[in-house]
């Protein structure tokens, strides 16, 4: 990082830093957050010191943005949902009438993992959206469905609560096939939890308590022999919702519990710095990730923190592609870095990328470095804004970046694939990572417009930016007395130049991108702080074939946009009913490592057009693209 001491400045003299990490040591908060959803409720369990936690989304607001745009998409849709619909095969299986209609596909009465979304992600999404928002009919929603699901649960008598039967259970622990009992128990437990800690239902926690005593009663007879072959079988995050309630609660027979759940052949692996993740089924392993970096947060055993970074490095260096996704039909089907042959209607699994970015803020937590937020804000710029559809604030399942695909978004009632369920949370908690702090310091990680207030130091930063359409950002500082807090700032990757004014005075200096510029205070009310980030274009070339790349325009990916796919085609069933043709790799004359010898800016706002070429093809950020065929990643020639 460099440092800025903003009164020296004021004088008239620069005094910069270069190399510095942090002016204070790391720190441990009494009142430490919930690192997955920055809980409002304190937990003060962890064992490590953090260098960085996130504000409570309670103080952190959208302004008008893009981003707020998907929020309010998101809420809307989550508004439409009868609970009665949402309820009902929970109420079945507890013996309870219901004439509901049921809902569709994977909330169907006889789909296995029914219950995922109803009792689990909406759960979490009205917690959040209330955390993030203030949005009381949402929380007075996740309330009802709350109350309703502890009769259902009520009525099986010994703590267990789905909305399939026990029987699933008897299948796992006996070897016969079963689609994932406890992935579906893991988002139920989830909900509950964030309920409780993000919107102060305490009936909430007591009936994730009971839950938790169900599995405890189910695993315990088990030896560790039998227990590691059921996990085989996809289970979620069993491991961090039980470590969260440990955090909740200090009992420690759920943070025994969560061991239990510790997959050991993959753990083995990575401990050993091994990537043995070939073959593997990309979104059952994540979670299992972020539950070692949860129980090294409370536990302090390295082993689980050497489990966590060295997996984060692996994939995003070796099994990422430009947006930051990762997957191929779910799958990791390649060896390290060989990307080139995976590129397919099916890349990108949204689960992936919403588990990633928790891990992210995990290592962030631990030690703030720039490269963790650089890649949040890829994966939150490209594959999540890219993600949802404007009109019904539903999501897709996947992010094609094979040639010439569509993105194929949920039906509202009749969908509810797992990467709906990841989506309605991703979209309620957008305030989530924009702002960090430490001691006395606030982490500017990312540019969207929004308000942050700081009580404790007195101070409020309202963001003001189109960012990315502006090329920069701008904070004004509100606060009754001077704030003595330092502004972090982050510079990204992509920035080549920048600059920053304070009140209209250019400071002469700035930082490297990849790092943090840290401006000192105290701050008084009515400063202004202006940060220019020109972006240009750059490649984003696959590892395994330098001349097969996408272009980027600063943090975004620019997509080849075709023709709108056929109406009827845009919300269906992401597999079966797909029907996709891919088109042939476009190719372009010009220099692998320069889009601008074959790209020109062209009317429109971050719009370019191939120049010098046989064809001419219009170019825009990858979110921009709803319902149109599009490519990602094309095969230049060099010039000659």
């Amino acid at each position: 990082m460099k440092r800025i001491n903003r009164r020296q400045l004021i004088a008239g003299a620069a005094a910069v830093s270069a190399g510095a990490v942090l002016r204070k040591h790391a720190f441990s908060l009494a009142s430490a957050t919930l690192s997955d959803n920055a809980a409002s409720k304190p937990l003060g369990r962890e064992v490590i010191p953090f260098q960085a936690v996130p504000f409570p989304m309670k103080d952190v607001r959208l302004r008008p943005s893009p981003f707020s745009a998907a929020a309010d998409a998101n809420r809307r849709y989550l508004r439409t949902l009868p609970p009665d619909r949402l309820l009902h095969t929970f109420r079945l299986t507890a013996g309870l009438a219901s004439s509901a209609e049921p809902l569709g596909e994977w909330e169907k009465p006889d789909c296995e993992v029914r219950g995922h979304f109803a009792g689990g992600h909406y759960l979490s999404a009205c917690a959040l959206a209330f955390a993030s928002s203030g949005d009381e009919e949402l929380k007075r929603r996740g309330d009802m469905m709350v109350a309703e699901l502890a009769k259902c649960q009520a009525q099986h008598k010994n703590g267990y609560l789905s909305a399939f039967p026990q029987e699933f259970f008897d299948r796992l622990r006996d070897g016969v096939n079963v689609w994932a009992p406890f992935y579906t128990i893991h988002k139920i437990m989830a909900g509950h939890l964030d309920m409780y800690s993000l919107a102060g239902n305490e009936q909430a926690l007591e009936t994730v308590e009971k839950m938790a005593g169900w599995v405890r009663s189910w695993a315990d007879p088990l030896s560790e022999q039998q227990m590691q072959r059921t996990l085989l079988v996809e289970y979620g995050g069993m491991g961090e919702v039980l470590s969260n309630l440990y955090a909740v609660t200090g009992k420690k027979e759920y943070i025994d519990l969560a061991r239990r759940f510790d997959k050991k052949w993959f753990f083995d692996a990575l401990a050993a710095h091994r990537d043995e993740l070939k073959g593997l089924h990309v979104n059952t392993h994540i979670p299992q990730v972020i539950a070692a970096a949860r129980l090294y947060e409370l536990t302090g055993d390295q082993r689980y923190w050497n489990i966590a970074e060295y997996f984060w490095n692996e994939v995003t260096s070796e099994r990422s592609y430009c947006t930051g996704g990762t997957s191929n039909f779910e799958l990791w089907r390649s060896d390290p870095g060989v990307l080139s042959t995976q590129l397919s209607s099916q890349t990108t699994e949204d689960c992936c990328v919403y588990n990633m970015l928790k891990l992210t803020r995990h290592l962030f937590e631990w030690s703030p470095q720039a490269r963790y937020m650089d890649y949040y804000e890829r994966v939150l710029f490209n594959h999540r804004m890219g993600t949802i559809d404007p009109e019904t604030g539903t999501t897709v399942y996947y992010l094609p970046l094979g040639s010439g695909y569509s993105k194929i978004y949920a039906k509202p009632f009749d969908s509810f694939w797992c990467c709906n369920g990841t989506g309605v949370e991703e979209f309620a908690k957008l305030t989530d990572t924009i702002y960090f702090h430490d001691a006395d310091s606030v982490f500017v990680n990312l540019y969207i417009a929004s308000d942050l207030h700081w009580p404790e130091k007195g101070i409020r930063i309202s963001q003001q930016t189109s960012f990315p359409e502006e090329q920069g950002t701008a904070l004004l500082i509100s606060s009754e007395r001077p704030a003595d807090v330092d502004l972090k700032l982050r510079i990204p990757y992509w920035a080549k130049t920048g600059s920053v004014k304070v009140n209209g005075q250019a400071l002469p200096a700035f930082t490297d991108p990849g790092s943090y510029l840290v401006l000192r205070g105290p701050w008084k009310n009515g400063d202004r702080i202006e940060v220019s980030l020109p972006m240009h274009l750059h490649a984003a070339p696959i590892p395994d074939k330098q001349n097969l790349l996408a272009a980027m325009y600063g943090p975004l990916v620019l997509a080849a946009r075709f023709e709108q796919e056929p109406q009827q085609n845009w919300y269906r069933q992401f597999t079966a009913q797909e029907k996709q043709d891919p088109r042939p790799t476009l190719q372009f004359t010009g220099k692998v490592d320069d889009p601008t010898t074959w790209l020109e800016p062209a009317s429109g706002k971050l719009t370019f057009q191939a120049v010098s070429q046989n064809q001419r093809i219009t170019f825009v950020p990858l979110p921009s693209i709803v319902h149109e065929k599009y490519a990602v990643y094309h095969e230049i020639a060099a010039s000659s």
